[in-house]
């Protein structure tokens, strides 16, 4: 192996960060490619892409699913291919950076060699070296920006709002943003974006009285000579996933009726390039790729999935491709098309890891992010507990984080059971790190936090869990409408994905007796989506049992018995919870 004086530095400087004796030969073995952020330009027309970057400004740990089940036409497609078998669809070998980069494999072992993902500072950088050899390229930024930090909670959104205009973003279309209230999201777009030409776009927002676009549907730009069009299709179902009262006047909607229409239309202004920046979520983008024509490529986000290239879905006039790109501002997406003849003829596309090691900080980003968290600081670092355990969120059912939070609610509330919504944002934590104010809010920072007590009946426990169980697993992706299952506390139970609605949930127990549909029992939850409802917020809940625990040790995951999927079933690996 022969490495030049740059490379050499670049490798001391990763073992170092990993705690690594420099003479080891794993630093050799878990090193990327000295020119793993070399990305040579292809054609003339490019677009860079982050999604889902849930307000993280600093590295993170984030690690990805072992459970992503795909139902239907879905089962065992992308994205739903977890560990080794999305290695194998893609060619990754096993071990390396993307590995890492792109499973949940070997974890904690791995983040110790690679380090932390993400930071807009590193993210900065890697942004200006694939500008500089791509001269007018666009960066889109798929939404879900503002939300999921203490800091952007506490700054109203306003330190992603800032730091997204310094990152260079173009265009943006939104989901989380939402719930900071109509009269922000317009303050906004209508002040800070204005000033700095971000455009906003969403054209499937209308007003509820006359359906006219509360943002512009799409913007068109010129790249290189290059006339081309950004359609924007932000969270089809943020009135349900989200409180309505927040957009009491904004209707929403998947509308492909609509979108036909704008792409019929920014052709005809003469747009040689059509793309839709996407918050549906990937299994909706592809069947809606399926469905409307006339799309080169969907930059899609919501679900998370990390996806090494895009899936081409034909239709009755042509071709889509179909990306998805990662969450925790881990990823950016490079597109590149050859546009020849007013039409894209080829494309080259890499979604790059961003590796804090392995990318310099961007000097003025890290200055903005220090000056921002400085009033903070001592507040996010207090030390609440420590855990033993590997603490994360993500995958169709419980993660540990998920089972601390309704652990908490149960013992503060002193409730039988307890539901946490099945949200996927929200960092890793590596075994013996500090569970701080800051990784907490992490996991809760939200506008609506408030905790609740409620009686509910066995009967209605089991209409909440299968309701939520069809958002999730109905088998046509217009009808998914949110997040992974709902995480409990106190109850066991087994769920068949495959089945009718209203017979997926079985076995129920609390408490390790059976549940009584007639008899009532006592949930605590938290994030209501009715307006008007009080109770302490979730930190101050968890906080106050963190406190007390100072040791977080041996959680026991309320994961479900699945039921009916197989268990071969290339969307399952490591799973604890028995899968027949």
């Amino acid at each position: 192996m022969h490495m030049n004086r740059r490379e050499f530095l670049q490798l001391l400087a990763v073992a170092a960060a990993s705690g690594m004796a420099l003479d080891s030969k794993s630093a050799l073995a878990g090193n990327a490619p000295a020119n793993f952020y070399d990305v040579p330009r292809h054609g003339n027309v490019s677009f860079l892409h982050f999604t889902d970057c849930h307000a993280q400004l600093l590295p993170v740990w984030f690690r990805e699913p072992n459970v992503n089940l795909g139902v239907g036409a879905a089962l065992g497609k992308v994205p739903h291919l977890v560990g080794q078998h999305l290695l194998k669809e893609y060619g990754i070998k096993p071990g390396g950076a993307e590995a890492h980069a792109f499973t949940y494999l070997d974890f904690t072992e791995a983040a110790k060699v690679y380090g932390k993902v993400g930071g807009f500072a590193h993210l900065k950088t890697l942004v200006d070296k694939m500008r500089a050899q791509r001269p007018g390229a666009l960066l889109l930024d798929g939404g879900d920006t503002w939300q999921g930090s203490a800091t952007s909670l506490w700054t109203n959104a306003q330190d992603m709002v800032d730091a997204c205009i310094k990152l260079g973003v173009d265009v943006m279309t939104p989901h989380w943003e939402s719930t900071f209230g109509a009269k922000r999201v317009m303050e906004i777009v209508n002040k800070d974006f204005k000033k700095a030409n971000i455009d906003f776009v969403a054209q499937n927002i209308v007003t509820n009285d006359f359906g006219d676009q509360v943002f512009k549907p799409y913007t068109i730009k010129e790249q290189n000579g290059v006339k081309i069009a950004v359609i924007g299709q932000a969270f089809p179902y943020t009135p349900i996933a989200n409180p309505r009262w927040m957009v009491p006047d904004w209707s929403f909607g998947i509308r492909d009726d609509s979108m036909q229409k704008w792409v019929d239309e920014a052709r005809a202004k003469g747009a040689q390039v059509v793309i839709v920046l996407s918050h549906n979520g990937m299994d909706v983008d592809l069947k809606m790729a399926g469905r409307v024509t006339g799309i080169d490529a969907i930059f899609g986000g919501h679900t998370h999935d990390g996806v090494p290239q895009p899936v081409k879905i034909k239709n009755a006039k042509g071709m889509t491709l179909v990306t998805n790109a990662g969450s925790n501002g881990k990823f950016l997406g490079v597109m590149d098309f050859e546009v020849k003849g007013k039409r894209v003829t080829s494309f080259k596309y890499r979604l790059l890891p961003v590796f804090s090691n392995l990318l310099p900080a961007d000097p003025a980003m890290d200055a903005y992010i220090k000056k921002v968290r400085a009033p903070y600081e001592s507040k996010l670092s207090e030390k609440l507990a420590v855990s033993d355990d590997f603490l994360y969120r993500r995958g169709n059912f419980n993660g540990t984080w998920d089972q601390l939070l309704v652990d908490a609610m149960m013992a503060v509330k002193g409730a039988d059971a307890a539901f946490s919504p099945g949200f996927r944002w929200g960092t890793t934590l590596l075994p013996g790190d500090a569970i701080t104010m800051e990784r907490l809010m992490d996991q809760t920072a939200i506008t609506y936090p408030q905790t609740t007590l409620t009686s509910m009946t066995g009967e209605m426990i089991k209409t909440i869990m299968e309701d939520v169980a069809d958002n999730l697993f109905n088998a046509d992706p217009y009808y998914q409408q949110g997040g992974d299952m709902v995480r409990v506390g106190g109850i066991e139970y087994t769920i068949a994905p495959n089945a009718a609605i209203g017979k997926r949930i079985g076995s129920m127990t609390i408490k390790g007796k059976p549940v009584a549909a007639s008899k009532t029992y006592k949930v605590a939850g938290w994030a209501p989506v009715a307006e008007g409802a009080t109770g302490e917020p979730i930190w101050d809940v968890v906080a106050t049992y963190l406190r007390d625990k100072k040791v977080i040790k041996g959680l026991k995951l309320n994961e479900p018995k699945i039921i009916g999927v197989g268990k071969s079933n290339p969307g399952i690996a490591n799973y604890k919870g028995g899968v027949s």
